[in-house]
């Protein structure tokens, strides 16, 4: 591993993303959209941070996931991919080199999420690993969609419904019991949960082990993409 190379394409993708606006708009929206809502609605009863809660575990489901598949889809689609290789880039150099730029911009997202939800010390720590946690899934998994597709219509194909599903069941479960049934399994819905009980009590055990179980299927599920179908 070279890290002048991790460097050099983590360089490359902040400037790819300042033109490809479809990418930014990822990053940006759910920030921008939790600011304006957390300022102009105040409905009585309404729990704490709800907006924060809400929009984060979006977040977390979209951001990551969309934008790692999108950028490595389309350089495999216009052939950057190839070249970058056959240019002595090794594919795990342009893996952590990719993965960490999107891990770096969604984490000060995360960050923002805590900030305007007037987190502090300890609570914004918390708030931010545990979206960091969700994050870093979400992205693997983006990743082993961008791997598998040969370009970004197939890549959208399989990476919308995914997001639909880790981004909007943790809403749906809150309305509905059978429905919270199923999304308990998912690493979001538990990042949800570890977000709503930031300063009131510790990760259960159970949220713990189903995120384990969600990292380590997501880990296996990439390799397999990977061994299979490679970057080029």
């Amino acid at each position: 591993m070279d890290s002048r190379k991790i460097y050099a394409i983590w360089k490359k993708q902040i400037k790819d993303t300042l033109k490809n606006k479809e990418i930014l708009i990822q990053f940006i929206l759910f920030p921008l959209l939790t600011a304006v809502m957390q300022r102009s609605m105040n409905i009585e009863g309404m729990p704490e941070n709800y907006f924060i809660s809400l929009f984060a575990t979006m977040y977390i489901g979209m951001a990551p996931l969309t934008a790692m598949a999108a950028i490595l889809s389309e350089e495999k689609e216009r052939g950057t991919l190839r070249v970058l290789l056959m240019s002595n880039v090794k594919a795990g150099e342009y893996l952590i080199g990719t993965g960490g730029y999107v891990f770096m911009i969604c984490t000060l997202g995360a960050l923002f999420f805590g900030i305007l939800g007037h987190y502090r010390g300890a609570d914004l720590a918390g708030f931010v690993l545990a979206m960091c946690v969700g994050i870093l899934i979400s992205l693997l998994l983006g990743a082993a969609i961008g791997v598998r597709s040969k370009g970004q219509m197939a890549a959208t194909s399989i990476a919308v419904p995914v997001m639909m599903v880790l981004s909007f069941l943790p809403m749906l479960a809150s309305f509905n019991e059978k429905i919270a049934k199923v999304s308990k399994f998912l690493f979001s819905q538990q990042c949800s949960k570890i977000m709503e009980g930031i300063g009131s009590h510790a990760a259960k055990a159970e949220s713990m082990v189903i995120i384990g179980s969600n990292f380590l299927v997501v880990i296996l599920l990439f390799t397999f993409c990977y061994r299979r179908y490679g970057l080029e």
